[in-house]
């Protein structure tokens, strides 16, 4: 027989769209001669919908939207990922569409409540597997983290399922991939099925789905590999034992796919929240730079607008890469110096600063102006305003709240500034778009004469070194020293980190992209006095 995964984007909440989605692939599916198709976790909701789960009557929307949907399948049988409620008890759900109505639905028995994850909240836990026969092959179901603890695929396989379907909205992180594939190596190895395995695809606020979907037959090989960061329908033929045999397609680099996930993340954010476009400030930087590049490559040149505003204190070689790039790249651009404006506030607080040396109050007040700059355009123009600070800066508080923190999405907002470095020279290996200089020159701020970053932090390399122990791994001071890092660097930059909570409370949503990101999966008090780390 031969078996569809539906590898789509669904869009949280449009259950009309979502449904049609799967119909239409249904039919395209049926047409191709498959008997079976699968589509992802909650795809006809979209995941994650969070809050909307707690209102009694996104789950009625959502079961008068499985019906219509089931009424309109023939020729072909369709596992749907719903939202389910059942005598008071809500589910998350996958059924089995059949002949113009619903025949059987399963019930997740694994909720995640970790990381991004919050299942628990919203959901109980189903208890029973689903086994069910097509052209004499007996197929169980499980969804995403069911598949990551041994006991629901045993079930299904105790049950008597030859071929375990998995439907997933398993976000993107780097190297998730083969994680997610070794465990389902460990499932086959345990309880001797065959899987296919269907995942989500697109952009969801902070969340990147990358798709991927893929199969592996009864020894652990990987027979299909779907295509990643793409809509796209797929097709695995089973034979009469049972074993699955598909196409395996070649899947991008680390860096070829971060930038694909950024690419997708903007894109999806822009085009379903239904903004025009997008404005940035451009300083000549290499963040500015790279999302700059990153939106033109998801948006078009066309819905991007550059902005740059000099101060006294930006270098000429500031402009002139930053002019090059928006030449190179094709996109509107404009230059609105802040120096008059910066003039008018600094003899506003002239009586009020009278007696006080300069320090960062001069250098805020540089990024607030540019920080309502972009604001007013974004409010005349109806774009968004993309942020350009890296998880680096974020973490240490490196930004300027109501600044250069002002803005509606942050690209970078989980990409630490060497991978900023990293991916600015993978983005130049598809086509020259940021000026050499941008990349080689030291970073700055250029707020204040001859600034550099490294005035105030410690050198990027060892910086990104000490926070990704600290954040993403969740290692102690002292772990993290006994690797061999100074203990001034790492005591200032866990410091650092925890005393800019604030800040990043008030940050804008950006792309995850990591294990842990500043996000819905790092939650620290702002108010607190626990030191022992120290």
């Amino acid at each position: 027989m031969k078996l569809a995964i539906a590898q789509i984007n669904c869009v949280v909440g449009d259950l009309k769209i979502n449904a049609a989605k799967i119909g239409q692939y249904a039919a395209y599916a049926r047409q191709e001669g498959a008997t079976l198709m699968l589509t992802p976790e909650l795809s006809l909701c979209g995941y994650p919908p969070e809050d909307l789960l707690l209102r009694p009557g996104f789950f009625n929307a959502c079961r008068l939207a499985l019906d219509e949907l089931a009424a309109g399948i023939e020729g072909i049988s369709v596992v749907v990922g719903h939202p389910y409620e059942e005598n008071g008890q809500r589910y998350n759900a996958a059924s089995l569409l059949q002949n113009g109505r619903v025949v059987a639905t399963y019930c997740k028995h694994f909720l995640p409540n970790y990381g991004v994850f919050d299942e628990a909240r919203y959901f109980v836990s189903g208890k029973k597997p689903l086994v069910f026969e097509l052209s004499g092959i007996q197929f169980g179901i499980n969804i995403c983290e069911d598949v990551w603890n041994i006991d629901a695929a045993q079930n299904a396989s105790q049950a008597g399922a030859q071929v375990l379907l998995v439907l997933n909205a398993s976000p993107y992180a780097i190297n998730k991939q083969a994680a997610r594939q070794e465990v389902m190596r460990q499932r086959i190895q345990e309880t001797g099925m065959a899987i296919i395995y269907a995942n989500m695809v697109g952009g969801q606020d902070e969340l990147v789905f990358d798709g991927g979907s893929f199969a592996m037959d009864r020894c652990g090989d990987l027979v299909h590999q779907q295509s990643v960061f793409e809509e796209s329908l797929s097709y695995v033929s089973l034979s009469a034992n049972a074993e699955p045999l598909g196409k395996v397609v070649k899947l991008p680099l680390m860096e070829e796919s971060i930038y694909a996930a950024l690419c997708m993340g903007l894109r999806d954010y822009i085009v379903k929240n239904g903004f025009k476009g997008v404005l940035l400030g451009m300083s000549g930087g290499v963040d500015s730079a790279l999302t700059l590049a990153i939106a033109v490559d998801a948006l078009g040149a066309d819905k991007v607008h550059a902005v740059m505003m000099p101060s006294p204190y930006t270098a000429q070689i500031s402009l002139d890469d930053a002019r090059e790039m928006v030449g190179l790249l094709g996109v509107k651009y404009d230059e609105l110096s802040i120096e008059p404006i910066f003039c008018s506030y600094m003899t506003t607080l002239k009586e009020s600063f009278k007696g006080l040396a300069e320090d960062a109050t001069e250098e805020n007040i540089q990024a607030r102006i540019r920080g309502n700059l972009l604001m007013a355009l974004s409010n005349k123009h109806g774009s968004l305003v993309l942020t350009t600070g890296n998880k680096s800066e974020v973490g240490v508080g490196y930004a300027t709240l109501y600044g250069d923190m002002a803005g509606g999405f942050s690209v970078l907002k989980d990409v630490s500034k060497m991978r900023v470095y990293a991916l600015s020279r993978f983005r130049n290996t598809l086509g020259y778009v940021i000026p050499t200089r941008i990349i080689t020159r030291a970073p700055s701020a250029e707020l204040r004469p001859d600034q550099t970053d490294q005035d105030n932090l410690p050198a990027y390399d060892v910086l990104d070194a000490i926070m990704e122990c600290y954040v993403e791994q969740n290692q102690s001071v002292e772990d993290i020293i006994a690797q061999g890092f100074l203990v001034d660097d790492v005591r200032r930059v866990v410091k650092l980190i925890q005393m800019s909570e604030y800040k990043r409370r008030q940050s804008v949503v950006g792309v995850r992209i990591t294990e842990r990101g500043f996000g819905k999966d790092w939650r620290y008090p702002i108010t607190v006095r626990y030191e022992a780390s120290f």
